[in-house]
């Protein structure tokens, strides 16, 4: 099971996260003072710097402009963009284009707040463009998908995972509690943690036992499911 945790803020931390175990390591590129832990694009491009051949940087841009994420790809270098933003925000077609003028340099991943069963169809169409889906929960009010704490429908999410042909995340309220109750039922290809494995109380600093917990709950129920 691939591990993806958000939102790394300094390359020390993600350094030692990945000699923990974790996969993808995610972090806001780019200050739009829109959701915690923004960096700039040298503070992001710093933590890409430090992971060569350890792990895959994911990172995710609140940007609704084509030229604008381009920039920050160039800039950061990540492996994958992460676009996180409302989809009325970033439509198919937006997404569709974004491709094609990345060509291939860099993997998409399109956030899809996942509500009920008319996700499904959202999902298969955002499946078309983006290169991995994100499934995570939406917040009124928030200008974006994800970061809530809370858990969604995992019956849908199932579906989701049956009905698209790309590798699938599963995000919202994952702790070590719960990720392997999601890992039988939902069958992702990888899960995410972002607000579990905070410092209890901050919205920006990784508590690396928590992130160990994670791990470690993943493992576990990777052996009860061999």
């Amino acid at each position: 099971m691939i591990i993806q945790i958000y939102a790394f803020t300094d390359p020390k931390t993600a350094v030692a996260a990945v000699e923990m175990g974790v996969d993808h390591i995610g972090f806001v590129a780019g200050k739009y003072n829109e959701v915690p832990a923004e960096l700039s694009f040298e503070e992001a491009r710093a933590i890409v710097a430090a992971l060569p051949g350890k792990a895959t940087a994911v990172a995710l841009t609140m940007s609704r402009d084509v030229e604008e994420i381009i920039r920050m790809v160039a800039a950061v270098q990540p492996h994958i963009v992460h676009i996180s933003s409302d989809l009325e925000l970033v439509p198919v077609e937006t997404m569709r284009e974004l491709r094609r003028r990345l060509d291939g340099k860099v993997r998409l991943m399109k956030a899809i707040p996942v509500e009920d069963e008319s996700s499904i169809a959202i999902a298969r169409e955002f499946a078309e463009v983006s290169d991995l889906l994100l499934l995570d929960t939406k917040r009124t009010g928030f200008p974006g998908v994800g970061a809530t704490g809370f858990t969604h429908d995992w019956s849908v999410s199932r579906r989701i995972v049956e009905s698209v042909n790309i590798p699938v995340i599963m995000a919202g309220g994952l702790t070590p509690e719960n990720v392997g109750a999601a890992m039988r039922e939902i069958k992702p290809w990888a899960v995410d943690s972002n607000t579990s494995t905070n410092v209890p109380g901050s919205n920006v600093d990784k508590d690396l036992g928590r992130i160990k917990a994670f791990i470690d709950a993943i493992r576990a129920a990777e052996r009860e499911q061999a």
